[in-house]
C-alpha cells in the first residue's frame, strides 16, 4: 500500500516518543513499538486527514490496534 502517515505519539508526561513520517505497510499497516507500562497519546495524519486516540501498553492491553481512521 506504500501510504505515507504523519505519526506524533507522546507518553503522558510530555515526552515525544515518535514524531515521524512513516509508510504503511503492504496490508495498510503501521509496525510501531512503544515502551511498555504507559499510557500515550497518539496523533496520525495524512493527506489533510486527521485522528487522534490514546492507547497504553499495560501487561493485559491489545497489542494491535485497528479501530482508527483518518476522517
Amino acid at each position: 500500500m506504500d501510504k505515507e502517515f504523519d505519526v506524533y505519539i507522546e507518553d503522558t508526561e510530555g515526552n515525544v516518543i515518535v514524531d515521524e513520517k512513516m509508510k504503511s505497510l503492504a496490508n495498510g499497516f503501521i509496525d510501531l513499538w512503544l515502551p511498555r507500562d504507559k499510557k500515550y497519546h497518539i496523533t496520525i495524519t495524512s493527506d489533510g486527514k486527521k485522528v487522534e486516540s490514546e492507547l497504553s501498553t499495560f501487561e493485559n492491553d491489545g497489542t494491535c490496534i485497528t479501530t482508527m481512521q483518518l476522517t
